[in-house]
């Protein structure tokens, strides 16, 4: 039974969400219409035959969905948390044997022909209530091998079955819940790891066409940026200036000394003075670590160690791991390649229509690039376009300040939940949010590869849509009942 304080839906219900849910949802629908707007064949925004009448359809199942997750016991979706997730991932399996293909993607179950829906979107919930439930278990702690390793496989598994499904996008998506784990405590170091794991693949990739003798230059330079890394790490974690200064300095002096040699026509194997350098890193970190007895020099000799195999195998992994299509979007977006008619011409149009936008756009339903359909999957992936140019720099900056606003709310909530189940649950809505905003406007405007991820509430969708209203009013309804927690 529920107690007196929440019974009432209009007393305790975060109202400045839901007004911005409503908010959203109607400007996401009406950007629909505009994007799959056509002169020949004009439709009202409640023909149900077109995409803004379906998308109507669904905003109507997701608002009814949403009030009666909010009518509901809080405690179900904590004890239910398991069954459900269980329940998602057997649907992922059945996904793959049963699922048609669909521009090559087995991702949708297919009831009718108007009517699909993609189970990859509702593990996001599954998944974020399951790791609350874990989490909240009695004597929980986070920095434990068993605790770990079971959250990674939590999050792992839904994230490899989605890519058998030939979803890399969506699968990308649960990688957010790192950020709920750093939270709750994992060390920032994991995440800094993972920075710099972009940032040397991307080194390594985009200059990996340069021969350098031994290695290319994109290995070079990665190999640099690995020493000065291991500089900071030091400091970091030592505050031993010493340490970090004989590193800088000795790689500064024998890299200088070899860039002079080279002024006088002799020819330098920068391939092997980088190998040399880091070799001579990692052992004096091992001999500092042996002197000192201490964990830290072994473990930033690891490091560097482990930096250097993982830049060794980057082009591997984009070889012969990616497909074609990726490593062609991976390229166009590093500018190592430009194919305009190609891989590049989503995004170089999609850029296209957004600057004709100017600052105020040229009105609705007066998109020349959008109505002339030059923009492809504009009213999905890509109908952040559809904004830009219609609604110009000041109607896409409305948008981006709404779906931020809704996302700090929703951290804000999070941070004021009396329990763990309650507060790990809401980061994860905010960090899925987050990383569907940030991904989907990166790739709109070039910054991103595309892989394909809608934006919350605005790409056309009838999975999507009610995802990301179950996503969002679960936890309305746990921040509901938190008083009486």
């Amino acid at each position: 039974m529920l107690k007196k304080e929440d019974d009432h839906i209009t007393g305790s219900v975060d109202w400045f969400i839901i007004v911005l849910y409503f908010l959203l949802i109607i400007g996401g629908w009406l950007s629909i219409y505009g994007a799959s707007y056509d002169y020949d064949h004009v439709t009202s925004l409640f023909d149900f035959s077109g995409r803004a009448g379906m998308q109507l359809v669904w905003m109507g199942i997701s608002i009814i969905v949403g009030f009666v997750l909010l009518k509901l016991d809080n405690n179900l979706y904590d004890i239910l948390a398991y069954f459900i997730y269980a329940f998602f991932i057997v649907l992922l399996i059945v996904t793959i044997i049963i699922a048609p293909d669909i521009k090559g993607s087995r991702s949708w179950l297919v009831i009718t022909d108007s009517i699909r829906l993609q189970p990859a979107e509702f593990t996001k919930f599954a998944v974020g209530l399951a790791i609350a439930r874990f989490m909240n278990s009695y004597n929980f702690k986070l920095l434990t091998i068993k605790n770990l390793l079971i959250l990674a496989i939590m999050i792992i598994l839904p994230m490899i079955l989605i890519m058998m499904q030939k979803e890399t996008g969506s699968a990308l998506v649960f990688t957010a819940f790192i950020l709920v784990l750093y939270r709750e405590g994992l060390p920032g170091m994991v995440l800094f790891s993972g920075v710099c794991a972009v940032v040397l693949f991307i080194l390594g990739l985009k200059y990996s066409d340069i021969d350098m003798g031994a290695l290319t230059m994109g290995e070079c330079i990665s190999i640099l940026f690995i020493i000065v890394v291991t500089a900071i790490l030091t400091i970091n974690f030592r505050k031993d200036y010493r340490t970090a200064s004989y590193i800088l300095l000795g790689a500064a002096i024998y890299g200088g000394i070899c860039y002079v040699i080279s002024l006088f026509d002799i020819y330098v194997n920068w391939g092997i003075i980088s190998i040399t350098a880091i070799s001579a890193v990692v052992i004096y970190l091992l001999i500092t670590a042996a002197r000192e007895w201490s964990k830290t020099y072994l473990f930033l000799a690891l490091f560097a160690i482990g930096s250097i195999g993982y830049v060794s195998s980057v082009n591997y992994v984009f070889t012969d791991v990616l497909q074609s299509h990726q490593q062609i979007r991976i390229k166009v977006s590093l500018g190592m390649e430009d194919d305009l008619m190609g891989a590049g011409y989503n995004v170089n149009q999609s850029k296209i229509a957004i600057g004709s936008g100017g600052a105020l756009g040229k009105g609705f339903l007066n998109g020349t690039q959008t109505k002339l359909k030059y923009v492809p999957e504009q009213d999905t992936d890509f109908i952040f376009c559809t904004v830009g140019e219609e609604q110009g720099f000041v109607g896409s900056v409305l948008v981006l300040l709404g779906l931020s606003a809704l996302i700090i709310r929703v951290f804000f909530l999070a941070e004021r939940q009396k329990n763990t189940f309650g507060r790990v649950y809401g980061y994860g809505v905010g960090c899925i949010f987050l990383f569907h905003l940030t991904i989907n406007v990166g790739m709109v405007i070039g910054l991103l590869p595309v892989i394909g991820i809608p934006l919350p509430f605005f790409s056309y969708g009838g999975s999507s849509l009610l995802a990301f209203t179950i996503l969002l009013f679960i936890f309305l309804r746990l921040d509901m009942a938190r008083k009486r927690r």
